[in-house]
């Protein structure tokens, strides 16, 4: 998926906190777009899906997040809590996609991501064929509405900028192989 459906995805998490204790909608929104966001820097090291993503290992630090921001409501719990769902969710959520590679509707690859606890790649499952396929952005569009239906000021124009620019990129995808190099291939 696009990296800006994972931060809408983290930001879409804010939400239930937003409605039940206003005062931490800020914090937990900041805490989605950074837990959604954080897990692809590992593209910048060449092991993309398996440095920062940890879809079995990752489910711990989070819940006991949740724990904590329930017995210690404030700020920093809040945003605490929902980045690292949002982190988890990004992780696990890519092995619903395609593989790793730059040409993901070719199918050369099904490594989606990597399973630190099994010490295996879990296969991609194609539910989202690849970051920026159709569907990807339907994902986006969909974690949206409920941000853009509780959020107003400057996570709304986060919102709507992720939209617009996941439309671009959606539009575009397929072009992009012809003017990049592979990073994980």
């Amino acid at each position: 998926m696009m990296v800006l459906t994972h931060i809408l995805v983290g930001l879409s998490l804010a939400v239930p906190v937003t409605v039940v204790a206003p005062s931490l909608a800020g914090p937990a929104a900041l805490g989605g777009i950074i837990g959604g966001f954080v897990p692809d820097l590992d593209l910048l090291g060449g092991q993309h899906r398996k440095t920062l993503h940890f879809p079995v290992l990752g489910l711990i630090p989070p819940g006991a997040g949740v724990v904590v921001a329930l017995l210690v409501p404030g700020p920093l719990t809040a945003a605490v809590a929902v980045g690292g769902v949002a982190f988890v969710v990004h992780s696990a959520s890519d092995a619903l996609g395609g593989g790793r590679e730059l040409r993901p509707w070719e199918r050369t690859n099904t490594d989606a991501v990597y399973d630190h606890y099994r010490g295996r790649w879990l296969a991609a499952r194609y539910l989202v064929p690849y970051d920026g396929h159709p569907r990807d952005l339907l994902v986006a569009v969909l974690a949206a509405i409920p941000v853009l239906a509780v959020y107003d000021g400057p996570v709304r124009w986060v919102t709507v900028s992720a939209l617009l620019l996941g439309t671009v990129y959606a539009l575009v995808r397929k072009r992009i192989p012809k003017y990049v190099r592979p990073i994980v291939e």
